[in-house]
């Protein structure tokens, strides 16, 4: 991976501190929080030097010498925010890496558990979340009820409509009956629940399991590693996941 920017931008600045996520360090900027050489700053795109002396809400930032990249396997139980300082259970005090301030890239609901990835790296985190990238994350999900195979081809072709949004998996296969593979693209929030939920299902368990083509694999749940720089590139990578088929015209309903 390569070695953070010696002149970046002050959004990627922020966000490379493990200050905050790349979208929330533009809005603290844009909203007076930060200055940079004992000034207050709103402009996103001001680079920043060697020598420049930047803080957030008066504390100063440090900038990146190095790029951490870190795996967990979250317990259920545990948040994934880091900004909310009344959550009991953050999963990232799960991880003990002094002088690292870390981000996660993405969420995993509290009642969920499984791979979350952390690192310091903005830019990173900024291509396994943005949408535009499409990084696809694969969960093992149990049902309350099992899924019909119309249930499998809506959700995987038009997909619901909720709360504004279609919600649509990449693939769906079964494991056995209530306990499937589910394939995502984008990852909204709680998209698997808000899925079974708009068929009057329920989720029973879910366990994020990739992400791109890095597998959680054996380690132990509330346990964390370092990822080597091969595997923290293979978290960038698409997974092997079939592409998703267009319904047939004209074709009759499946039981």
């Amino acid at each position: 991976m390569p070695d953070p920017d010696p002149n970046p931008n002050l959004t990627k600045f922020l966000a490379a501190s493990g200050a905050a996520s790349r979208r929330h360090s533009a809005e603290l900027i844009k909203t007076g929080h930060v200055s940079v050489n004992g000034e207050v700053c709103t402009d996103p795109s001001v680079r920043i030097g060697p020598d420049d002396r930047v803080s957030l809400d008066g504390t100063p930032v440090k900038p990146v010498c190095s790029y951490v990249y870190v795996m967990l396997h979250k317990p259920r139980g545990y948040v994934c925010t880091s900004e909310d300082p009344h959550a009991p259970k953050k999963a990232l005090d799960l991880i003990h890496i002094p002088g690292v301030r870390l981000v996660s890239a993405g969420r995993l609901d509290k009642n969920s558990e499984g791979l979350i990835l952390f690192s310091n790296d903005g830019a990173w985190i900024e291509k396994l979340t943005h949408p535009r990238h499409g990084t696809r994350k694969t969960y093992q999900v149990t049902t309350d009820r099992p899924l019909t195979s119309a249930d499998i081809r809506l959700l995987t072709t038009a997909g619901v409509q909720d709360d504004g949004e279609t919600l649509r998996a990449l693939s769906i296969r079964a494991e056995a009956p209530g306990r499937y593979i589910f394939i995502l693209g984008e990852g909204k929030n709680r998209e698997i629940r808000r899925m079974l939920e708009s068929l009057g299902n329920r989720t029973r368990r879910l366990k994020r399991i990739a992400v791109g083509g890095l597998r959680l694999g054996g380690l132990p749940m509330g346990q964390w590693r370092k990822l080597t720089p091969a595997e923290a590139q293979l978290a960038l990578a698409s997974s092997n996941a079939p592409p998703r088929r267009a319904p047939r015209k004209n074709a009759p309903p499946r039981p």
